[in-house]
């Protein structure tokens, strides 16, 4: 199992596929309108937030899930993959998953 654990590190690092949307296009194009409308708070503003309350864990990447309105923001620690969830819209963190 260890010899595994190189790989596993790898495939979770790697860039994630994009998230279809629904009729409504992409989640990238979906974030945009929010954004210029006001609905939803930009990801940097987020991740300037939640990225330094995650001290030594590696920053992977978000995403943005258009029908929930909220960032899902990728880190890995020790091996462990950590997902946080954000409300795009309040900016508050809905739950923190290991």
């Amino acid at each position: 199992m260890k010899t595994l654990a190189p790989l596993l590190i790898l495939l979770l690092a790697a860039p994630a596929m994009p998230v279809q949307a629904g009729p409504g296009g992409n989640p990238q194009e979906q974030a945009r309108k929010e954004l210029r409308a006001g609905n939803i708070r930009p990801i940097r503003e987020i991740e300037g937030r939640v990225i330094p309350a995650m001290r030594g864990a590696q920053y992977l990447g978000f995403e943005y899930d258009p029908v929930a309105l909220a960032y899902r923001l990728k880190f890995i620690h020790d091996g462990h993959v950590i997902f946080v969830d954000v409300d795009a819209r309040s900016g508050e963190t809905i739950r923190k998953s290991r």
